[in-house]
C-alpha cells in the first residue's frame, strides 16, 4: 500500500515544522510549501526544516500561494493549510495588505487548486482570535464570532471560505481553532518565546497590560495531534477548539519561566496592546467527542521544553 501524501503549507513555521516531522515520522510522505516571508528571520524558519530537509521522503517547494502558479502543487490525499501571517498588533495600518493576501487570498487559491482533487481532507488552521473578547467562557464553536484584531478578521474569513468551499463543492474540509499555542520553535514574536530571550540575556521582559490576563495555553505536540485526528476522524464541516486545558495568567506563566530557567525577571510593563482579549478559554468538548483528542502536556511540561529550546537557541547565538 502507498504511503498518504500530504501537503502543509507553512511547512517551515512553527506549527508547520512541527507537523511535517510528525507526518514524516508516521510514514508519509510530505510535500512542504513555504514563501520564507520575512515577518521573522527566515534563517530560523530553514532551521526548523533540518530534520524534515534530511529525509527522503520530504520535498520543499519555495512559493507564494497568493502569486504563484498553484499547478505546481501535486495532486495528494490531505492537505494541512498551516501557512498565514501572524500576528495581532502587527496587523493594524498599512501591513494589513499582506494579513489579506496571505490568509484570504491564498486560502481562496489553495482550496481552488484542490476542489477537484479526491482529498481525504483539507485542514484549515484557523485561531482562537475569531472569538475576539468571548462572551462567554468556556468558549464553545457555536458562539458567533466577534474577532477584535484585523488579523483575527483575516483567519475568520480564510475559515468561511474553507468551509464554503466544503458546501459548494463537497470538499472534505475541516477548521481547527488553536488557542495560543506554545513550545519549541515558536516565533519569535510570541509572549513566551519573547520572556525566555529577555530572561536568558537579562533584558527587561516587557508585559503588555497588568500580567492578569490569561489564556488557554497549547503544546504544540497537542496541536498536532489535533491536526492528523482531524484528518482521520473529523465530521464534514467540523469546526473545531484546539485548547491546551491550561488556563493561565500571564504573570503565573512567568513565574514558572523564572523557575523553570533559575533566572528572576525584571517587568516592564506596558500599555495593553489593541486587538489583545483579556482572556481566552477553550470549550474542548466538541473535539473530544468526535475526535477523541484531549491534551497530553501541562503547562509546566510544556514550558520546561519550551525554555530548554531557547537556551539552546541563545547559546549558539
Amino acid at each position: 500500500m502507498a504511503a498518504p501524501h500530504a501537503l502543509v503549507t507553512g511547512c517551515a513555521g512553527f506549527i508547520g515544522s512541527h507537523l511535517t516531522e510528525r507526518l514524516l515520522a508516521d510514514g508519509a510522505r510530505v510535500t512542504g510549501v513555504d514563501c520564507f516571508t520575512d515577518f521573522y528571520d527566515p534563517a530560523l524558519k530553514r532551521a526548523n526544516l533540518k530534520i524534515a530537509g534530511g529525509h527522503a521522503a520530504f520535498t520543499l517547494l519555495e512559493l507564494d500561494l497568493g502569486a504563484a502558479d498553484l499547478a505546481r502543487l501535486p495532486d495528494v490525499d490531505v492537505v494541512f493549510h498551516q501557512a498565514a501571517q501572524a500576528g495581532v498588533r502587527a496587523s493594524w495600518g498599512s501591513d494589513f495588505a499582506h494579513y489579506t493576501h496571505h490568509n484570504v487570498l491564498a486560502t481562496q487559491r489553495l482550496l481552488e487548486r484542490y476542489r477537484g482533487v479526491e482529498l481525504e481532507r483539507f485542514v484549515y488552521a484557523s485561531s482562537s482570535s475569531v472569538y475576539g473578547d468571548a462572551e462567554r467562557y468556556p468558549t464553545d464553536e457555536g458562539l458567533l464570532p466577534r474577532p477584535f484584531s484585523p488579523y483575527g478578521v483575516t483567519k475568520l474569513a480564510g475559515e468561511h471560505l474553507t468551509l464554503l468551499y466544503g458546501r459548494n463543492f463537497g470538499l472534505p474540509v475541516a477548521a481547527l481553532r488553536y488557542f495560543t499555542v506554545y513550545g519549541p520553535r515558536q516565533r519569535p514574536d510570541m509572549g513566551f518565546h519573547r520572556f525566555c530571550r529577555a530572561l536568558l540575556r537579562g533584558e527587561p521582559l516587557e508585559v503588555y497590560g497588568d500580567g492578569r490576563q490569561s489564556r488557554d495555553f497549547t503544546f504544540v505536540a497537542d496541536a498536532v495531534e489535533a491536526n492528523l485526528r482531524a484528518w482521520k476522524r473529523s465530521a464534514a464541516q467540523g469546526v473545531y477548539n484546539v485548547g491546551g486545558g491550561s488556563q493561565v495568567e500571564l504573570l503565573e506563566a512567568i513565574r514558572i519561566l523564572e523557575k523553570t530557567l533559575g533566572v528572576t525577571a525584571r517587568l516592564e510593563f506596558r500599555p495593553r496592546q489593541p486587538g489583545d482579549p483579556l482572556r481566552t478559554r477553550a470549550d474542548a468538548t466538541r473535539i473530544a467527542a468526535d475526535l477523541g483528542f484531549r491534551p497530553a502536556t501541562g503547562i509546566e511540561t510544556g514550558l520546561a521544553a519550551e525554555a530548554e529550546w531557547a537556551r539552546g537557541l541563545y547559546a549558539r547565538a
